[in-house]
């Protein structure tokens, strides 16, 4: 079962909540842009603490743009493996060892972000200007990256199933 095949469940409640969240994420950076250029430029009155409340949502796009593209697999590839391998079957072979590696790689970075989870939490520093807790900006690096594991083990998942079935259609007799 791909994750394509889950319907109208929780992967596409998922892809359509980041999307949402993302979408407002952009339009609240835009408009505290827009506020801010009026008050400086128009008015001559710039509002101090705009560019410190803009890094939150800032951050937030940021690595849930990495969520959102390891969702779709939509990651920047060269590709320079399909200029040199022409075997179906060896590509299938070398997408299956990318993911794996992409895989440990994420549980690794999770892992770390994890404990900086933790340390944000407990120390609780707060933004030098308008005293916001930083751990509302710096829980996105923990947040994000679990999702991205999540979506790269699904991807992986997807690769093996799709390797496996390959090998029953090509044993079969047709």
């Amino acid at each position: 079962m791909t994750s394509e095949s889950h319907g109208l469940s929780l992967w596409s409640i998922m892809y359509r909540l980041q999307i949402l969240i993302c979408t407002a994420l952009m339009l609240g950076v835009t408009a505290l842009i827009v506020i801010q250029v009026i008050l400086r430029y128009v008015f001559h009155a710039p509002l101090m603490g705009i560019e410190e409340l803009v890094s939150f949502p800032t951050i937030w796009l940021y690595f849930l743009g990495g969520a959102q593209a390891s969702m779709e697999r939509s990651h920047i590839d060269c590709g320079i493996l399909k200029v040199y391998i022409k075997s179906e079957k060896a590509l299938k072979y070398m997408n299956i060892l990318k993911t794996l590696i992409s895989f440990i790689i994420c549980i690794w970075l999770t892992y770390l972000a994890y404990g900086y989870f933790l340390y944000s939490y407990h120390v609780w520093k707060t933004s030098n200007l308008l005293y916001i807790p930083l751990f509302y900006g710096e829980s996105a690096i923990f947040i994000c990256l679990l999702l991205m594991a999540i979506y790269t083990f699904v991807e992986l998942k997807d690769y093996i199933t799709s390797s496996k079935r390959s090998k029953f259609d090509e044993g079969r007799e047709i």
